[in-house]
């Protein structure tokens, strides 16, 4: 298989496994959005890293299979490109990217997609695509803009150019650069702390933020404003208010 899911103590990972560059070509396009809607629906997942293995996150789509495939092709697969991607960004739970080596077109529009991004000091990011006369297609003008604003969007995506790691932490692209050979420890230690977090809170946390970053602030402001109230009526909230009042703040255990 090109892309597995692995669980352990709450945490799942989803690594990508196809050398030599983990290019993601249909099939693994495929893969990953079903395991992505099986790590969403599993209640033994609290909290996934994504994973390329020590060498290369994704290089980026199989370019000779792309190759092949003419307008009529591409506009019956272009959504299906997307809502692989999609798949993962709406897992409703905390996601972290464990970036290491190339991360490039569709390997930086799956990064993208996590909430969170720790990269290994040898790691590389860009939106090559404008190389090969396209776009980035699987949500890289889209979630890049949002996540580094428009202007350094457009220039990663106008150049084709790669970033090291630390620009790409400079620019916020990245949230985290350490040692190649901890990216995945630490991004497995930032999973784990949140896999015993209260699971409601944080999905209706990632859900408020998420949403509300599509909307106006008004209407962001009642999307959070329901989602707390709801969360009145749960029991992590029964649980985690109990817990400060009779021990202190930050003791709670929510599993």
């Amino acid at each position: 298989m090109t892309v597995s899911l692995e669980v352990a103590e709450g945490v799942g990972t989803l690594r990508l496994d196809r050398p030599p560059m983990n290019a993601l070509d249909i099939a693994t396009q495929d893969r990953l959005k079903e395991l992505a809607e099986e790590a969403a629906r599993r209640e033994d997942v609290r909290a996934v890293v994504v994973y390329g293995g020590e060498k290369v996150f994704a290089a980026g789509a199989d370019i000779k299979e792309m190759q092949a495939m003419d307008h009529t092709a591409m506009v019956l697969r272009a959504r299906a490109l997307q809502d692989s991607f999609t798949a993962v960004a709406r897992i409703p739970k905390p996601v972290v990217a464990a970036v290491t080596g190339y991360a490039l077109g569709g390997g930086c529009e799956l990064a993208l997609c996590a909430d969170y991004r720790i990269a290994g000091e040898n790691a590389k990011l860009g939106q090559p695509e404008i190389l090969l006369g396209l776009i980035p297609g699987a949500g890289g003008t889209q979630r890049l803009a949002r996540l580094v604003g428009p202007s350094k969007a457009k220039d990663l995506i106008f150049t084709g150019r790669m970033v090291k790691a630390d620009e790409a932490e400079r620019i916020g692209l990245v949230d985290r650069v350490v040692p190649a050979d901890e990216v995945y420890a630490q991004a497995h230690a930032w999973a784990a702390k949140l896999a015993h977090g209260p699971a409601l809170a944080l999905r209706a946390a990632k859900e408020a933020v998420d949403t509300g970053l599509e909307a106006d602030i008004d209407t962001g402001l009642a999307i959070e404003r329901n989602w707390f109230a709801g969360l009145f009526a749960t029991e992590d909230r029964e649980r985690g208010m109990r817990s400060f009042v009779e021990e202190g703040p930050g003791k709670a255990k929510f599993l």
